[in-house]
């Protein structure tokens, strides 16, 4: 009887136990990234022979290649009325739902420059293809 019921809250709680272990590989990601800033803003700076106390900006957002960011994706979003207009996103991108595929940066460009499908407004996948309207 005992066993009988752990099983059965076991199973309830899995879901939550995954849901968990996904946030908690985010926050940890998330920790190593805001780590390795910090670490690059202790370092001087070399471009106008600048340190770190007499600059009053950020410095440049860091690259795709060092957030270890390489491709693109196609989110396709589908409603009770039917389709909607496709998104591409950075494989980054936080604000993408659940159908998305990967694409080429050469299918990416030619979907946006097509004007066949809309570039994320968070993300800008547009700017990192440099497409500029």
């Amino acid at each position: 009887m005992i066993l009988d019921f752990l099983d059965e809250q076991v199973a309830r709680n899995q879901t939550i136990g995954i849901y968990l272990s996904v946030q908690q590989k985010a926050v940890r990601h998330a920790l190593s990234v805001a780590e390795g800033q910090a670490e690059a803003a202790r370092q001087p700076s070399r471009l106008h022979g600048r340190g770190p106390k007499g600059s009053s900006a950020a410095g440049p957002a860091p690259s795709r290649r060092e957030r270890g960011s390489s491709g693109f994706m196609i989110e396709q979003r589908r409603t009770p009325s039917g389709p909607e207009e496709a998104t591409v996103h950075q494989d980054d991108c936080t604000m993408t739902g659940n159908r998305t595929h990967r694409v080429s940066a050469h299918d990416a460009r030619l979907a946006l420059t097509d004007g066949q499908l809309e570039a994320c407004p968070f993300c800008r996948p547009d700017t990192e293809l440099g497409i500029f309207d």
